[in-house]
């Protein structure tokens, strides 16, 4: 070797030298009215802040310890799961990687919708995955059920079906026996449902598993469904986006695997402590989810009275389209101290912004600042 010929970097492997990271603006955000991230936007439950308080120094230097932290969030889900169902994570998106890093491979097809979560392509690039991402129907964004259907039931299904429900930009919601029911219908293919948003629909398919294994009996709820996987998370409700935690729920074989390309110690020690408290403080997460959707219903008719073109349906979101620009509106908001999501290239929904929704104080101030940037009549 030269020694005078420049040092160069190994390269990585080809699926990761192509990849484009998913990145969004994650700094800068403080201090602002946070519209951006569908976040809980006015932070966790005061007993969630005492209990992080009370960890003792010492524990700092001590490797966390779950015991108890799957039984807490099988409570908060009603009986009939096992802790051996439940998957610990630093955040639903390292349950992703891990799902894609489990039963993703060189050639492998993932199915999806589009548009959808970003974050589920470069997970799927980085295995080397194929992607066939199916759109959404308008005017409405419905679910191309049949189109997904006949995915699945192809020769070579998919490896992979990720569904994001309800669903991230669009808000389409699918039916818990609409899932089941694709779950039956392909039983090769790993039927992966984020339910991040589902607080704020009730479109989950756990309570339809637990209900139906109960009455027959008792017996395990995912029985009927060893190729179904759940995602879960606390920080669209309860407050904790900042400390990464998230769930994995489906039968114990998969949640085994999923959990073998993870560390040991991936959740924080401050992480599991806010969950134990935030899971044991319902009555907060509800009465944040039913202020959630009070603003909400009260920006829509807003919006409809104004003229203003959006689509709405499940989740803590909504779009717009602006008539100004929709770069110079979203820098506006910005001055105005509001972060909102531009939509800019994304399939069918280009040139809209997603406005999370937060309290109705909160939507009150981003209806007057984007009334007086569109120049819109203030009802």
């Amino acid at each position: 070797m030269d020694p005078s010929a420049p040092f160069q970097a190994p390269s990585a492997r080809p699926e990761v030298e192509s990849l484009q990271a998913y990145s969004a603006p994650l700094e800068g955000r403080r201090g602002l009215l946070r519209l951006d991230f569908n976040e809980n936007t006015v932070g966790p439950s005061p007993k969630v802040v005492a209990a992080i308080r009370a960890i003792p120094a010492e524990d700092y230097a001590i490797y966390p310890e779950y015991d108890g932290l799957r039984e807490a969030v099988l409570t908060s889900l009603g009986t009939g799961l096992s802790p051996a169902q439940v998957g610990l994570f630093n955040g639903v998106d390292a349950a992703l990687h891990a799902v894609f890093h489990a039963f993703g491979g060189p050639g492998d097809r993932l199915l999806t919708t589009s548009p959808t979560f970003g974050y589920y392509t470069p997970c799927a690039r980085m295995q080397g995955m194929a992607i066939e991402a199916i759109p959404y129907s308008l005017p409405g964004f419905s679910f191309p059920l049949a189109e997904i259907r006949a995915a699945l039931l192809a020769a070579e299904p998919p490896r992979l079906l990720l569904l994001c429900n309800p669903n991230n930009p669009t808000g389409t919601r699918l039916p818990a026996a609409a899932v089941l029911e694709l779950a039956a219908a392909a039983p090769r293919t790993l039927v992966v449902v984020d339910e991040l948003y589902e607080a704020f629909t009730g479109d989950s398919v756990l309570p339809p598993l637990i209900e139906a294994a109960a009455a027959a009996g008792g017996g395990d709820p995912f029985a009927a469904f060893p190729n179904l996987l759940v995602l879960r998370s606390l920080s669209k409700t309860a407050g904790i986006a900042g400390l990464r935690i998230g769930f994995a729920i489906g039968p114990a074989a998969l949640v085994d695997r999923v959990g073998r390309v993870s560390g040991p110690y991936d959740v924080n020690s401050f992480a599991v402590t806010a969950a134990h408290a935030a899971l044991a403080d319902q009555p907060y997460v509800e009465a944040y989810v039913a202020e959630v959707l009070r603003a909400r219903d009260w920006l829509l008719s807003r919006l409809r009275q104004a003229g203003v073109r959006h689509h709405a349906d499940g989740g803590n979101y909504l779009l717009l389209w602006p008539a100004g620009d929709p770069a110079e509106v979203e820098a506006a908001l910005r001055q105005a101290g509001i972060l909102v999501r531009s939509m800019a290239g994304k399939p069918l929904i280009d040139g809209s912004l997603r406005v999370s929704v937060g309290t109705g104080e909160q939507m009150a101030r981003f209806w007057d600042a984007y009334g007086r940037i569109e120049g819109l009549a203030q009802a």
